[in-house]
């Protein structure tokens, strides 16, 4: 069975989540290719994006649904926009849910898990396919009648990362025709079928914040802020700041601490609005505990513990740790002091290329200066 393909089900028909932009395009022409009945579906999240804000490669907007469908009507299959509106807004409550409590959102995970990992599988059941295709850079496989996630072959653009939470059962029914692909060869082959999306920029924002600037929407939602003291890891204080909420965990930039040596945003306290910043020794993690765990095609070994690689964001590199997991508790000891390791993130456990599961990092420990009766507390 090709790596790309573990649907085991006897139908030939596919929903594709389209949208809007090259990747997907050409995953719905792969699986035409193969002679599968493709239903493109365009998910419109019920943001109002101005058309000049389009032009920052957000995905999701009006242009976006008009090229998926151009390529629908191009490839001659069916296309449908389905409203997920409320489902989104549920997204983007957690997405200022998380800052207002000191923590990094990774809404693209959520929205893998909730919506096109799920609610499109839903959406596919109700027409009688067999499951739902993204344009994801990510492999698939069934192994010993379990599935197998993998890197994808382009590792500038592997997305296997933002799938760690994706449940077992969803992606057995999940093609991800991209996977063995380097981009440069998915341009080629939009250009050689036609495709309109060929030349298009990627996507790079996240779809409900195309300015890329989140305290933008902080501010429309009404957030509350939290503002207060910037302080280094002795306790001195350093100024002052609007709200804890403008900044996340690793913040190199923005905090308005210049002169000497780089400063880092190593903790951060709603409660009392205080902002800690440390020199890079300090800003190092050593641990953190990792929960509502997802395991995929793994199972854990008796004794709880395991050695592994663990990536705890999506623009980072794995690195070597030990792992010990009591219930839906996963305690990681780094083998080496890792930069901006955020709560609020995802935390995925590799073995080389292939992808264990993950979870979702409920706190961390640096390894800065102490603060008074704080000592040894962890960034939550």
């Amino acid at each position: 069975m090709p790596s790309s393909s573990p649907s085991t089900s006897a139908s030939k028909r596919f929903v594709v989540a389209m949208s809007g932009g090259v990747d997907s395009s050409v995953a719905a022409w792969m699986l035409a290719r193969e002679g599968l009945e493709v239903i493109g579906l365009f998910m419109r999240n019920g943001v109002k994006i101005a058309e000049s804000e389009t032009k920052k490669k957000s995905c999701c907007s009006a242009s976006d649904a008009r090229d998926a469908r151009m390529v629908a009507a191009h490839l001659g299959v069916s296309f449908h926009a389905l409203d997920l509106g409320p489902q989104f807004q549920n997204i983007i409550e957690y997405f200022v849910s998380e800052y207002s409590r000191g923590r990094t959102p990774n809404p693209c995970a959520v929205c893998n898990r909730d919506l096109k990992f799920d609610a499109l599988l839903g959406f596919a059941e109700d027409l009688g396919a067999a499951g739902v295709a993204t344009g994801h850079y990510a492999r698939l496989a069934i192994e010993a009648g379990r599935v197998r996630v993998r890197r994808g072959v382009d590792r500038h653009k592997d997305q296997s990362y933002q799938l760690f939470c994706v449940a077992e059962d969803n992606l057995a029914r999940t093609r991800l025709p991209l996977g063995e692909l380097q981009k440069s060869r998915v341009r080629e082959l939009a250009a050689k079928a036609g495709l309109r999306t060929a030349e298009k920029a990627d996507s790079q924002e996240i779809c409900f914040v195309p300015s890329n600037d989140y305290r933008q929407l902080l501010a429309e939602r009404g957030v509350e802020l939290h503002p207060g003291d910037l302080v280094d890891t002795s306790g001195k204080r350093l100024g002052s700041h609007l709200g804890t909420e403008h900044f996340t965990i690793g913040q190199r930039r923005g905090h308005g601490i210049g002169g000497g040596e780089p400063l880092y945003v190593v903790e951060l306290n709603p409660a009392s609005g205080r902002v800690v910043l440390g020199h890079r020794e300090e800003a190092g993690f050593g641990a953190m505990d990792v929960n509502e765990l997802n395991w995929i095609g793994f199972d854990l070994p008796a004794s709880g513990e395991f050695r592994c690689e663990v990536q705890h964001r999506y623009h980072c590199v794995p690195a070597g740790a030990a792992v010990t997991v009591e219930g839906d508790l996963a305690r990681v000891v780094f083998d080496e002091p890792q930069m901006a390791v955020a709560a609020g993130q995802g935390a995925a456990f590799y073995h080389g290329d292939l992808l264990l599961g993950g979870g979702w990092i409920a706190a961390a420990e640096h390894l800065g200066a102490p603060l008074g009766e704080e000592r040894g507390a962890k960034s939550v």
